[in-house]
């Protein structure tokens, strides 16, 4: 586990309402206890049952004493309604609501706690009061159903706990035309991010005062052995070693009351020149970490990185929803093969900030061939050395995006698909990436909505944890690949 994203630590309360026999609804929360722990996972379970406002307030207090980040409320029966809402409130970090099914056709007499009713006043309860809590699909089980849901809601605490301890820094301005790239920060203040904004001089006179850091050599030997036959550029390693200790260095220093950390950095076109080398690689073994360094000053794509590393516990990226797939391409390598559509598949491709873990085994560091042309007339590369490029290795991926508006709203899109294995026959960190229905979301979300060109990518479907924290955080519009059978608003019936 990354140590730049949270460590969720479970409690577990039960609620009984007090015209309900209480041990119904302690024998039903043991039973959840333990058939959590039988899936592998740790709960506190909270011995104090809530059946009033002061019972409320000892349970609250005893899961703060055990140290626990992220509450499971459990309706064993009916539950008392105010109470069991002022749990959320009075709790410092994210809370679901669960409730227990019946458990016998023999027992509908005491045994029975009417939770399927009790969730309805529960919820109402939590909108008089405006309380935000995770509710699941659908929130009513038995002791396994119950532990499944809570197993769900690990990921989604992580990223909710993440989000609210978070920093993201900027290395600043945004390149010239990359409006895509605009981030109005009101709302990352309301879903409590923290933001600091620097410029890019700033960044470059704290790499120039790590010039002769003793801490460099280790720094490259450790690059070296990552590499391996990659490691085209043996003489680049100490200005990117020398980068790699600026950012770190930046973080300690300027965290401050914050736990965690995201950059949206500044990558061209006058960093080349100025660092002497592309900060693609560095950008790639931090988010490697669970640092994410966002390209082009991407603030939204940094959040987004963020959330994707808390929800599936490994590395992540952002790339361009770039390019076409040929048709030859897709005519030789992809039709009869795979179950896509040419309008299914597209390219994603980045310069080099992909880790390496999640590139073909032929991975390397090169040069980045469209700022050579720019910056050194397409000669021998100097400066724009430094990008991370191979194929992006097949796996299941879910494409997502949190994203500030220009008239600063939140909105956010998620699709999941794959990466083929189809060689690209091109260059960067790219892959051919297979999205169902990716042609029309393509028009009537990404292009419909405003979306810019960049998109967060995870490796493994996470789609459903993802659109429940969106969900969470307020986001008003929620996006996704829609089947052939649902059309969108914006799609033409017609055509």
């Amino acid at each position: 586990m990354f140590n730049n994203i949270p460590e969720v630590k479970l409690g577990l309360i039960a609620v009984s309402r007090d015209c309900f026999v209480i041990s119904l609804s302690e024998r039903r929360r043991a039973a959840v206890a333990a058939a959590y722990e039988k899936l592998g996972g740790e709960i506190y379970e909270c011995k104090v049952t809530v059946e009033n406002e002061k019972d409320m307030l000892r349970a609250v207090e005893d899961v703060k004493a055990a140290g626990c980040t992220a509450l499971v409320v459990f309706l064993g029966n009916f539950g008392p309604e105010t109470p069991e809402t002022l749990i959320a409130q009075n709790f410092d970090g994210p809370v679901m609501y669960a409730a227990a099914a019946e458990e016998s056709m023999n027992d509908l007499i005491n045994g029975r706690g009417d939770a399927y009713c009790g969730v309805l006043n529960c919820s109402y309860n939590l909108g008089l009061r405006k309380i935000k809590a995770v509710m699941p699909e659908y929130p009513v089980g038995d002791a396994e159903d119950v532990a499944k849901m809570i197993l769900d809601f690990v990921p989604v605490a992580r990223a909710l706990i993440g989000v609210s301890g978070l920093k993201i820094i900027t290395f600043g301005p945004r390149p010239q035309d990359f409006f895509a790239c605009n981030a109005p920060i009101k709302p990352l203040y309301d879903i409590g991010v923290e933001i600091q904004e620097n410029s890019e001089l700033d960044l470059l006179v704290s790499y120039k005062e790590h010039a002769n850091d003793p801490r460099i050599a280790e720094v490259v030997e450790d690059m070296a052995k990552e590499l391996g036959v990659g490691n085209q550029y043996p003489d680049l390693l100490p200005r990117m070693a020398q980068y790699e200790l600026t950012l770190l260095d930046w973080i300690d220093n300027n965290i401050g009351a914050r736990k965690y950390v995201a950059f949206a950095n500044k990558c061209w076109p006058a960093f080349p020149s100025q660092f002497g080398f592309e900060p693609c690689y560095v950008n790639s073994r931090l988010v490697s970490r669970g640092i994410p360094v966002a390209c082009e000053v991407d603030i939204y794509g940094a959040l987004s990185e963020f959330i994707g590393l808390c929800v599936s516990g490994e590395a992540v990226t952002l790339l361009d929803i770039n390019n076409t797939v040929p048709k030859d391409m897709y005519e030789a390598e992809i039709k009869g093969k795979y179950d896509y559509k040419l309008t299914d598949t597209f390219m994603g491709f980045h310069c080099g900030n992909t880790p390496l873990c999640k590139l073909c085994s032929d991975a390397a560091v090169k040069f980045q061939l469209i700022q050579n042309r720019l910056l050194e007339n397409g000669n021998t590369p100097d400066i724009t050395r430094g990008t991370l490029e191979g194929d992006i290795a097949p796996s299941q991926i879910t494409f997502y995006r949190l994203h500030g508006s220009a008239d600063g709203t939140l909105q956010s899109y998620i699709a999941q698909g794959e990466v083929l294995p189809v060689a690209t026959r091109s260059f960067g960190g790219i892959g051919v990436f297979a999205i169902p229905e990716m042609g029309r979301f393509y028009r009537h979300v990404l292009v419909g909505k405003h979306y810019p060109h960049h998109g967060a990518v995870a490796f493994r479907h996470c789609g459903k944890a993802l659109f429940t924290v969106f969900q969470y955080l307020g986001v008003p519009d929620i996006a996704y690949n829609r089947p052939a059978s649902l059309p969108y608003d914006t799609e033409n019936p017609f055509c």
